[in-house]
């Protein structure tokens, strides 16, 4: 091919590279220059153009494009006619994509002249929706270059494949546990429902039980007679090991565990199993909430009858992350805190940090256990509040009653707000309220930091902070520790009114059973989380430097 200017004389049959207005008549790109439209640029003062010229054994735009498509289409998935160099693939019914990216790799290593894109392998797709486009760059390629793709494709078949949903009837098992709210169960009943129906399957009347391997596997035997094709499970505690109730209820039916856990975030704890032929799986917690997690990757392959191995699910980790979530032990985690802004980023949140330091610290009598002063001249407050102040969360509330006087005095400076409990004496509870009452309007949750644990780091309040995420039904974050519940604890601003409603000496602990379904853990890499520091015998354990002398 040719490209470039040509005079008038010289461009009868060539393709026009460029729209062009001639008087009242507008010629497009990709025209096929005849007399007429030569006499009509010539009649509007042209003497030359800009066109491709082909030469022997070109293939224009169009005709290839609609060449290179045909073998490309395949069973459900249906072309647009060529126009400008490209040919649109789409779906004809709802199903999941499978793409061979080595194959789609090789067809555009042939040449910069033709292109194939897809939509990524194993995407969702429902009718009419796009899923590969063909387009050819320029004006015309060699023939002997469109054989070789033609070629290609027809020698292995098409690359782009549809595998149709279908219509499975999936049985759901709910277990429960006292403390467990009903609008939890229904809330996990509905958001099961709504992606077994989004997948073109039938929710069976779920059961309910209660959280036992034998009251499961009872379960799951009504849910077969009642002809489920695929089985779920959701306990009313998230499942931790194989043999956790779930699992155990799957292989007292009679079934196999097949594998546990995905490198997929969130939805690490899903289970997979077989009973009878039919896939059994234990779901995460996650599964509570419709937001996309690692049990709607499973699901979408098993409704669109591709077997699902644990090799499979192993290798599901690129691309799994699947939201900001450092839920992860990671070792920078022990490095020590450096100096930061304490600014969170413009589009994160903000989020207040409550301090408790009202107690009278009567474990550790006569002393105050917050004003104990360690070899390095800091007192456990102080140590405290700094690393609050070197984490994102801002603003920074100190909530003070015994000896508030002493406790301002030794975080002199420092960039915090003072919300004195002036009940402190009626309990954990009054201090908490104090604090959670003087959090500012715009933010959107708040992290209560205890006073008297110095080991928990900026960067582990941070972990706990990048878990919240409102849009995911994360609305409460716990640290852990080997699946040990911890500190400190983050809470949506939703929760502050039945928090300013406690009372005694426990905190709000109470409400993390009422809303269970909000709360997601965050396991750290030690035990920081689960120390506290409130007697005598404790402070010797704490790190050399950390240690009071006058004390221990």
């Amino acid at each position: 091919m040719k490209f470039g200017p040509a005079p008038l004389d010289e461009a009868l049959g060539a393709i026009l590279a460029h729209s062009q207005r001639v008087g009242e008549r507008m010629i497009r790109k990709g025209s096929l220059l005849d007399a007429d439209m030569i006499a009509a640029m010539r009649a509007a003062g042209c003497t030359d153009v800009v066109c491709a010229q082909l030469e022997p054994g070109d293939v224009p735009e169009d005709i290839a494009a609609d060449r290179l498509a045909t073998p490309l289409v395949s069973p459900l998935i249906g072309r647009s006619r060529a126009a400008t160099g490209r040919v649109n693939l789409s779906a004809e019914a709802p199903g999941l994509l499978r793409v061979d990216r080595s194959a789609i790799d090789r067809l555009n290593m042939i040449d910069e002249a033709l292109t194939v894109g897809t939509l990524p392998d194993y995407a969702v797709v429902g009718p009419k929706d796009l899923v590969a486009t063909i387009k050819v760059v320029p004006l015309s390629v060699p023939g002997k270059l469109l054989n070789v793709a033609e070629a290609m494709v027809r020698q292995s078949g098409s690359p782009i494949r549809l595998h149709p949903f279908s219509n499975l009837k999936v049985g759901l098992v709910v277990t429960e546990l006292p403390g467990l709210k009903d609008s939890v169960i229904d809330k996990t009943i509905a958001v099961t429902s709504q992606r077994v129906t989004g997948l073109t399957g039938t929710l069976l009347p779920p059961v309910r039980c209660h959280h036992d391997e034998a009251a499961v596997a009872g379960a799951l035997e009504t849910l077969l007679a009642a002809g489920a094709d695929l089985l779920l499970v959701i306990g009313a505690s998230a499942v931790v090991d194989r043999r956790d109730v779930g699992p155990a209820g799957i292989v007292r039916a009679g079934g196999e565990i097949l594998h546990f856990g995905m490198p997929v975030d969130p939805g690490n704890l899903i289970c997979l199993g077989r009973l009878r032929d039919r896939p059994a799986l234990v779901l995460p917690g996650c599964a509570r909430s419709p937001v996309l997690n690692g049990i709607d990757f499973v699901l979408q392959r098993l409704f669109a009858g591709i077997q699902v191995t644990p090799a499979d699910i192993m290798r599901m980790g690129v691309g799994g992350l699947l939201s900001e979530a450092e839920a992860r032990p990671l070792p920078r985690e022990k490095a020590p805190a450096t100096e930061r802004s304490g600014a969170a980023p413009r589009s994160a949140p903000a989020i207040a940090a409550v301090v408790m330091a009202a107690g009278r610290s009567s474990r550790m009598a006569p002393h105050n256990k917050l004003l104990v002063t360690d070899k390095a001249g800091k007192t456990m407050i102080a140590r405290v509040v700094d690393n609050v102040l070197s984490s994102h969360a801002r603003p920074v509330l100190v909530v003070t009653g015994y000896q508030a006087e002493q406790i301002e005095q030794t975080l002199g400076g420092r960039p915090v707000r003072y919300v004195h409990a002036a009940d402190f004496a009626e309990g954990m509870s009054a201090s908490l309220k104090a604090g959670i009452g003087a959090v500012p309007p715009d933010c959107a949750a708040a992290i209560v930091c205890l006073g008297d644990m110095p080991l928990v780091t900026g960067r582990m309040i941070d972990r706990v902070i990048s878990m919240y995420n409102p849009d995911a039904g994360r609305l409460i974050v716990q640290p852990t520790f080997r699946g040990k519940p911890g500190n400190p604890m983050l809470w949506d601003k939703r929760y502050f009114g039945e928090i300013l409603k406690i009372s005694g000496d426990s905190g709000a602990r109470s409400l993390l059973v009422k809303y269970a379904e909000a709360v997601v853990g965050v396991e750290m890499a030690d035990d920081a989380v689960l120390r506290d520091f409130d007697t005598a015998e404790s402070l010797a354990t704490l790190p050399p430097r950390m240690r009071p002398d006058n004390i221990v």
